[in-house]
């Protein structure tokens, strides 16, 4: 009896022991987990937490903000990809099919568009050229015509000390219309050398990093190298904090878009687009990336906090009755604004918005000279844009970082956007439409990369 006894309970312990995971080895991460685990609660700098950005972004904004992205007005974006790159001339010009960028036929464009690429409505001209009588004349009558014109070109000088990128010339016969719905933003097999180079030259010159620091993952692993980096980061005034996480969170961006529209096959018959898991692996995994990955998701969410909270500051802009998302179809026309407008104000109900008034506070001297360091730095990374070597990644990557150049003229123009008229022109506060595209639309390919990790969470789910 008492064998009897003591079997059972042998037996009941080796149950125990499995179970416990102390009689057998333990059940192995998956690749979501190793992706995704440290990618959640509250985010750095922010009093927001990744799972409300989920929700809010994946099933309240996300559907209308594509139907909105698919309408005349933001579909089609005037690029100049002839620039030459301004800092290098050695530039290996991607010669792939898919690096090529399809411009749009005269004929292709709506004429509303075509003739007013600047403006928003018919009555345009007229307020274009009411608004040069009236800062003529605010000038002096008496000066002459040549010297009217040159106070008119520092006009336009100080409208643009507050931007944040160095835009094109719409006006150039080298800049081309193209339907960004023809155009997507997938992966191309531009890589190595050159690639490389552009996001090197980002990082190690424009993101306030002194060269002794050097960036995890630069130069091969190592841990002392990362504690490093981020005992520096974190040291750092929180603008310029926020500068780096803002660079951080659009590069991964761009590496989610890449393994979600990746080339799985290309056969003489079809080309098939798809989810790459181990694209995706290699750039966001914990243990691959020695915990790079998720911090890289990290920044992306808040990237997405701060172009919502621009987003939510501009909507008075968009809600005075002159202004149009004007293509010459009215009845269209009227339709996107009324569904623009829905959007902002779903935009401005999110709970848990950015603050940003942390940002440029204290002595004023030093937060003037703050703001313009980063707008400078900003502006080059913009020029950058210009020396990438695919002409489908220069597309996309100048108009997401104009976009979130106007984001950031946005938030840093709250007190003229307070002061703006109801109605009539705006001289303190504008907006191009070439702006007004591209803040949509990089907001639209954020919005995209927050879906498309919910759509990687369960792709890797049983995966290890």
């Amino acid at each position: 009896m008492g064998r009897g006894w003591a079997l059972l309970l042998g037996l009941l312990g080796v149950v125990w022991l499995l179970r416990s995971g102390h009689g057998d080895e333990r059940r192995p991460e998956t690749a979501a987990q190793r992706c995704f685990c440290q990618v959640s609660g509250y985010l750095d700098d922010c009093t927001c937490d990744v799972e409300t950005i989920d929700k809010f972004n994946n099933y309240r904004l996300f559907p209308r903000l594509q139907k909105l992205l698919e309408s005349d007005y933001f579909r089609y974006y005037k690029v100049n990809l002839k620039k030459p790159c301004p800092f290098w001339n050695d530039i290996n010009q991607c010669g792939r099919r898919d690096c090529a960028v399809k411009p749009c036929h005269s004929d292709e464009v709506p004429d509303g568009i075509k003739s007013a690429s600047y403006k928003y409505s018919e009555e345009a001209n007229l307020i274009e050229e009411c608004e040069q009588a009236e800062r003529l004349g605010a000038v002096d009558e008496s000066l002459s015509e040549e010297t009217q014109k040159a106070v008119l070109q520092w006009t336009k000088h100080d409208d643009s000390s507050d931007s944040f990128c160095e835009v094109d010339d719409i006006q150039s016969p080298d800049a081309e219309y193209v339907d960004l719905l023809l155009n997507p933003e997938r992966y191309t097999g531009y890589k190595g050398p050159d690639a490389w180079r552009i996001w090197s030259v980002i990082y190690e010159e424009n993101c306030f990093k002194p060269q002794t620091i050097q960036r995890p993952l630069a130069s091969g692993p190592g841990k002392s190298k990362e504690n490093t980096f981020y005992s520096w980061l974190e040291g750092l005034c929180v603008e310029k904090r926020a500068f780096y996480r803002l660079i951080s969170g659009l590069h991964a961006s761009i590496n989610v878009h890449l393994s979600a529209r990746y080339l799985l096959q290309d056969t003489w018959l079809e080309k098939k687009w798809g989810h790459n898991v181990t694209e995706f692996q290699q750039r966001f995994d914990g243990v691959l990336t020695e915990g790079e990955g998720p911090r890289r998701l990290k920044n992306l969410y808040f990237l997405y906090l701060i172009e919502l909270r621009a987003l939510s500051k501009v909507l008075p802009f968009f809600e005075r009755p002159d202004f149009q998302l004007f293509t010459g179809n009215k009845v269209q026309d009227a339709e996107n604004k009324v569904l623009l407008l829905e959007i902002l104000h779903e935009i401005k109900s999110f709970p848990l918005h950015f603050d940003e008034n942390s940002f440029f506070a204290g002595d004023k001297n030093e937060a003037h000279k703050l703001k313009e360091d980063f707008r400078l730095h900003f502006r080059n990374i913009s020029r950058i844009m210009d020396c990438v070597g695919c002409f489908k990644c220069r597309l996309w990557g100048k108009l997401q970082t104009q976009g979130l150049g106007t984001a950031l003229k946005i938030l840093f123009s709250e007190k003229l956007i307070a002061n703006m008229p109801e109605s009539g022109p705006s001289y303190e506060f504008q907006l191009t439409r070439q702006e007004i595209v591209s803040l949509f639309n990089a907001f639209g390919r954020i919005s995209t990369s927050v879906r498309e990790l919910e759509n990687f969470r369960h792709l890797l789910q049983n995966v290890h």
